[in-house]
């Protein structure tokens, strides 16, 4: 398989930046009802009862509900993730163009991940408590959009509301993408394996899905524990809160409690992250035929 020729730091931004605003509008419908199951574990009788609710009561563009922070801000995250990753798989070759081990590729992204945590949290943040409101008769609008609910969020509790839930964001990134990036090369090098040339469109996408699912499948608990830590109100968590919110939610209802909306995720993740590591690729391939 031949191998990419360098490009630059601004190159991989760029194109990480793309990236992640593909991934958004492919996910995020499916992203919303991950998320509403997640936060509520008595409206909803499951991920398709879910859909139906939602547009059903709130049309179907309620399922893109807090789409401009992700679109935007997802887009800015995934440069900064996909610019780490690649300054750290850089940082472990002897030489330019080395083949990582599988181990060092699952290093590199739990590295990447935790770079990634300081954009990541404030804009799932916003995402979270956009996707949390119901536009139904009779429901409050408290944010109108992802500004708004910023500018809320800072003038009752102060610039650091919009980091509630950093430390759980900070550990469920490392094991996230160590799987993310692992498990889309795992997938990769076997699909390619004796293949002359590049990946193809095909190929990518397969890996990337794989990559996806493996996110999920490596971090999902502490997914769920983000996502209601950070659509709580009022004071901070403080200490290692993560243990006591895991406790609560399973005292409440039981373990399968803390893998409320993985189904959902995970389907959401495969054309998702499908279309993260294509675009990716595909933009990577472009930059470096014009070096």
């Amino acid at each position: 398989m031949s191998e990419k020729k360098q490009v630059s730091a601004a190159a991989d931004f760029v194109a990480g930046n793309m990236s992640g605003m593909a991934q958004v509008i492919v996910g995020q419908p499916i992203d919303t009802i991950k998320v509403r199951l997640q936060l509520d574990h008595t409206r909803f009788n499951g991920a398709w009862d879910c859909a139906a609710q939602t547009i059903r009561k709130e049309g179907f563009f309620a399922l893109y509900k807090g789409m401009a922070s992700p679109l935007v801000g997802i887009g800015a995250v995934n440069a900064v993730l996909f610019a780490a990753n690649s300054s750290l798989k850089k940082a472990m070759q002897a030489y330019p163009g080395q083949t990582l081990t599988i181990g060092q590729i699952a290093l590199a992204g739990a590295g990447a991940g935790i770079v990634n945590s300081a954009l990541a949290s404030p804009v799932e943040l916003l995402k979270i408590k956009l996707q949390a409101q119901y536009s139904t008769e009779g429901a409050t609008q408290q944010f109108k959009g992802p500004i708004d609910c910023a500018r809320q969020l800072i003038r009752n509790d102060g610039f650091t509301a919009l980091f509630r839930g950093m430390y759980v964001t900070i550990l469920r990134e490392i094991p996230a993408y160590a799987g993310f990036y692992s498990g889309y090369e795992i997938m990769k090098r076997y699909l390619t394996q004796g293949q002359e040339g590049d990946a193809t469109i095909l190929q990518l996408m397969a890996s990337g899905s794989v990559g996806g699912m493996s996110y999920w499948l490596a971090s999902y608990p502490l997914d769920v524990v983000k996502s209601v830590v950070q659509n709580q109100n009022g004071p901070l968590p403080r200490g290692l809160y993560v243990t006591r919110v895991m406790k609560e939610i399973v005292a409440r209802e039981g373990t399968r409690g803390l893998f409320r909306g993985l189904a959902p995720a995970v389907v959401r993740s495969i054309p998702a992250a499908g279309a993260t590591f294509t675009t990716y690729e595909l933009c990577m391939r472009t930059f470096s035929s014009w070096s």
